[in-house]
């Protein structure tokens, strides 16, 4: 005999059975109260492993975009489980006499940090997705579609949270990106670059539009060399190959080149993709697709790139608020309007002019260090 009295038995619907075969009323239903006691199992887990994610990206990362696609998630999950009843559910749960509540390993209670929780908490639910998928077969193929669907949105969500997290992490220390430009170093080339670096200066753009391949990836293979003894990140302007070639950090893409998707092709996994946004849904998009960090803007008029359309402050505002992926302010900024930016909600901002364009680049990228620095 099993746990549950024939009344039971016969309040569950009847069915075919497997492969379309007839069963008896009593082998169909033990069947039915099995896959239900699963998927009850199963739908538990994924909600709990859900609510552990989203308070680490509500209260840890303090990412609005992310809290809502994770909220997304629960309420999707939420109607998707309404569509089983309710009362079946609760009649196979058995949590006594689950012989899995004694079983354990040593593993399961290390935990060295939120982010291994986090970890851990989306193979949980991706598991017990998976779960109610296949075992919502067993009554209603359609539920299987929408479990199969949510597992694979959360495993956008996973990359993106916990590409989020490193980012943070990998950028904590800088604030302040340096575009360089040949052209555009009142001093020399050379001499801005070095002067920055003596200043604090640990990121650096080449961001050059005019030079053939050759002359390209010599530029960046000097500028590899010159930042290098100093631990200084080099990224290299819309060319993933050059990146590579240089032995560079990382490429910065903008919307008309090549994808995230793309670049990373390139690049490969350990090299920081950047991407330029100049709308909330460019930056989440850039998110969801695993940036490594957003430049947002233009923010001002700038004297070395042109624009017809200007976000401004408002995009610097509409990101601070809702983007924890490491974001840098751009477009014509400098030591009289950085203030603006700042307030605005701006932690990092990207300069070119403001310091290349300087009789003394090393001043000026002092003053801009200490401008971001002292509010942070």
């Amino acid at each position: 005999m099993r746990w549950w009295s024939r009344a039971v038995l016969i309040t569950l619907p009847r069915a075919a059975g497997i492969n379309g075969k007839a069963n008896s009323e009593t082998q169909l239903t033990d069947s039915l109260i099995e896959t239900y006691r699963i998927l009850d199992a199963a739908a538990n887990r994924t909600r709990e492993g859900l609510r552990v994610i989203e308070d680490f990206v509500r209260f840890g990362l303090n990412d609005r975009h992310l809290s809502q696609i994770l909220k997304t998630h629960r309420h999707e999950l939420s109607e998707i489980i309404r569509s089983l009843p309710e009362s079946h559910l609760l009649v196979a749960r058995d949590t006594l006499h689950d012989v899995g509540t004694s079983i354990g390993t040593p593993t399961e209670y290390q935990r060295t940090s939120p982010v291994d929780v986090v970890r851990a908490a989306f193979k949980r639910v991706q598991e017990a997705l998976r779960t109610l998928e296949e075992y919502s077969k067993v009554v209603d193929a359609s539920l299987a579609v929408r479990f199969e669907q949510l597992r694979y949105q959360l495993y956008t969500s996973e990359k993106a949270v916990l590409r989020s997290e490193s980012a943070a992490r990998q950028f904590r220390e800088h604030h302040l990106y340096l575009l360089v430009q040949a052209e555009q170093c009142s001093i020399g080339f050379e001499a801005v670059v070095k002067s920055a670096l003596a200043a604090g200066v640990r990121l650096i753009q080449l961001r050059e539009k005019n030079l053939n391949d050759r002359d390209l990836l010599g530029q960046a293979r000097r500028l590899r060399e010159w930042t290098a003894p100093w631990g200084a990140l080099l990224i290299i302007n819309d060319r993933p190959d050059i990146a590579v070639l240089s032995g560079a950090d990382g490429v910065h893409v903008g919307q008309e080149e090549l994808t995230v998707q793309d670049a990373r092709r390139i690049v490969g996994p350990d090299r920081l993709i950047g991407v330029s946004t100049h709308s909330i849904e460019q930056a989440r998009q850039a998110v969801l697709d695993g940036a490594d960090y957003l430049g947002v803007g233009p923010t001002f008029p700038s004297g070395t790139k042109t624009f017809t359309e200007f976000p401004g402050l408002r995009l610097v505002r509409d990101i601070a608020s809702e983007i924890s992926l490491p974001w840098f302010a751009i477009g014509g900024i400098d030591v009289q309007n950085g203030l603006e930016v700042i307030r605005a909600g701006a932690t990092r901002i990207a300069v070119g002019g403001a310091v290349c364009h300087s009789s003394s680049p090393e001043t000026a990228a002092r003053e801009l260090l200490s401008l971001v620095g002292s509010l942070l």
